[in-house]
């Protein structure tokens, strides 16, 4: 199992870098345009993602409390995606470094509508790892709606090929 978890997380790291190279292009009115998503800008977006990424981190960390670091951020697009990354490698180093144990532990916790979970570690990786592959799919969709048409091939097999 760990091996399966640990490819998934090295994977998730690898597309979002792929991704990431291509977020840092756009100049700022793209990344804050008006959009039809989940989210309503590209910015909101990788925000969301970074925010997502961090709190389940905490969670794993055992945090009473994980806190959103967006509320307070104030630097720009390029340090929010510099964040977003910098968690996603925590992400992939954390679950490098997990002995079985860990990964199969419960993580007990309380969501932001102050509701009890009780969740198999392996079960909040792997939603962190298709959470994040939904959200990049929509950031793909979004890209090209503000004209990038040169986007890279992030699937699952362009990692497991070393297709870079």
């Amino acid at each position: 199992m760990k091996e399966i978890l640990f490819g998934y997380a090295a994977y998730n790291y690898w597309a979002n870098q792929k991704l990431a190279h291509v977020l840092r292009k756009l100049e700022k009115p793209a990344a804050d345009q008006e959009l039809v998503s989940s989210f309503p800008s590209i910015r909101k977006t990788v925000y969301h993602l970074w925010c997502a990424e961090s709190m389940w981190y905490q969670r794993l960390q055992l945090a009473e409390k994980a806190v959103d670091p967006t509320i307070h951020f104030e630097g720009d697009f390029e340090e929010a995606i510099d964040h977003w990354l910098h968690q996603s490698r925590l992400l992939r180093d954390w679950v490098k470094h997990a002995t079985a144990v860990r990964l199969e532990h419960t993580l007990a916790y309380i969501d932001r509508a102050k509701e009890y979970h009780k969740v198999p570690v392996k079960d909040v990786l792997l939603h962190i790892f298709n959470h994040t592959s939904y959200h990049r799919g929509q950031l793909v969709t979004l890209l090209r709606q503000v004209g990038v048409s040169k986007i890279p091939g992030m699937d699952y097999d362009d990692f497991t090929q070393g297709k870079k």
